[in-house]
């Protein structure tokens, strides 16, 4: 499959949206996820294996965490990798024809478990339990008001909000990673960075399901 074959094919997944007209970060990211389907797909790895070990990487964050400071820089790298699992499986599927509707399910609740392990590892590191699970709620809540909405004849994303899953992994990212190195320089420091991550998810996720909301209220009443 040739990369304009998978991005029509990703677009039309993706709501419309059209990869060439991302920003350059985000359309490498999508092209890095091209090539690697590619290769996996010569390899015969299918989807749902890819799905499983990005899953099996978010689990293993909240253990990395345990291991204190040095374990945040671990979860970190770990959720890396689970967010590039995350775009590889949906690219193995393109390239490969397998494209589903089970394996969309599949990778949804994949997507929520992992969010949910993140958050854990939050809680594992110092964040109130009531902050990350309020965290995790809004999240879901954002998923599910889509999907409804989806269900309920929206088209398309609707809009695209603050509070989307990449948001949700570069908070987590960054929240592992500056609180192990500020742990490091300073024992201590990380409980903070990691509060603040948690707040920043939770407030970009409150803004996020209030966008996503009046752009459904805007469509479904017209």
């Amino acid at each position: 499959m040739t990369w304009q074959e998978y991005a029509a094919a990703w677009s039309r997944l993706h709501g419309g949206f059209d990869p060439e007209a991302a920003t350059p970060v985000v359309r490498g990211w999508i092209r890095l996820a091209y090539r690697g389907g590619s290769l996996l797909g010569r390899l015969r790895v299918g989807p749902a294996t890819v799905t499983a070990a990005g899953l099996l990487l978010c689990v293993a964050v909240p253990f990395a965490a345990l291991l204190g400071r040095a374990g945040l820089l671990l979860g970190a790298l770990l959720v890396l990798l689970a967010s590039f699992a995350d775009a590889l499986d949906g690219a193995v599927a393109v390239v490969t024809g397998r494209v589903s509707r089970l394996g969309f399910v599949y990778d949804s609740v994949a997507d929520r478990l992992g969010e949910l392990a993140w958050l854990a590892a939050f809680w594992v590191a110092g964040v109130p339990g009531w902050l990350a699970a309020a965290g995790a709620a809004v999240s879901w809540l954002h998923e599910y008001v889509r999907a409804r909405a989806a269900a309920g004849g929206m088209t398309g994303l609707g809009v695209v909000t603050l509070g989307e899953r990449p948001t949700r992994v570069s908070v987590a990212i960054g929240g592992l990673l500056v609180g192990g190195l500020a742990g490091l320089l300073h024992p201590g420091w990380e409980a903070t960075v990691v509060l603040v991550a948690a707040a920043v998810w939770l407030a970009l996720g409150v803004i996020g399901l209030v966008q996503l909301v009046l752009a459904v209220r805007r469509e479904l009443s017209a």
